[in-house]
Order: C-alpha cells, then sequence, then structure tokens
C-alpha cells in the first residue's frame, strides 16, 4: 500500500503518540508499505514551529528531510500539477496544507493516513 502521511500522523508517528490510531500505526509500520511525507507537510511543520504551534517539534522543525529519512518514508515534492489541482479542488476546505495533500493523494493514487474526515468531502482514500 502507498501511503501519504498527513502532517499530523507524522508527528504523532514521531514522537509514539497515542493519538495515532491503532490502524493508522499498523499501516504505517507495515515493511511492505511505502509511506511518503508531503514537502507540505514540511512547510505545516516549519511554519506553525515558527508561529509557537508545535514548541515540542523544535527536532522534527529543524530538519524535516532528516527526520523523514531517518523514519524510513520518502519525501513528495509538490509539482506544478499538484498545485494546479489543489487550487482547482471545489469544497469549503481552506487549509492550504491540507488542499495540497487531498491533491497528492488523488493524483498520485495514495491512501492518506489522516485522522481528519474532511479529506472525505474531496474523494480521498483516508486511512485511520
Amino acid at each position: 500500500m502507498r501511503l501519504l502521511l498527513d502532517t499530523h500522523a507524522l508527528l504523532w508517528w514521531v514522537a509514539g503518540s497515542s493519538q495515532l490510531s491503532d490502524a493508522a500505526r499498523e499501516a504505517i509500520g507495515d515493511e511492505s508499505a511505502h509511506a511518503l511525507v508531503s514537502a507540505a507537510s514540511a512547510w505545516e511543520i516549519t511554519t506553525k514551529f515558527r508561529l509557537g504551534k508545535l514548541p515540542e517539534y523544535a527536532v522534527v522543525a529543524a530538519d524535516v528531510g532528516k527526520v523523514i529519512v531517518e523514519r524510513g518514508f520518502a519525501p513528495l515534492p509538490i509539482s506544478v500539477e499538484h498545485a494546479q489541482q489543489a487550487g482547482a479542488l471545489s469544497g469549503a476546505h481552506g487549509d492550504p496544507f491540507d488542499r495540497m495533500l487531498a491533491a497528492q493523494a488523488l493524483l498520485d493514487g495514495l491512501v492518506l493516513v489522516s485522522s481528519d474526515s474532511a479529506f472525505e468531502a474531496f474523494g480521498v482514500s483516508r486511512l485511520w
């Protein structure tokens, strides 16, 4: 299975948090799964850290790319096609980070690991 980790799923995985669902933990930990982390999540983490919203994730914010690779995940760059799809998605969801993750999941055929059911309005396949 090809997974795209929502930002909170990545952070909760790194922290070993009980907030991560059992199904998400099992899917991410499955060695046959291919888990990706979007460049949008790096943008979101560093932005929110700078704004003081994620003070407990200083180490992650300092080098998101290193954290991704150390955990065995693959980085997913943002392409022009991803950006265009994110901008074109209909619906009221205004979070640009979430819109990008939805676009990437749709275009790249990925299952989004997220607790946020709002993604389903975009037609995204979600695991939680």
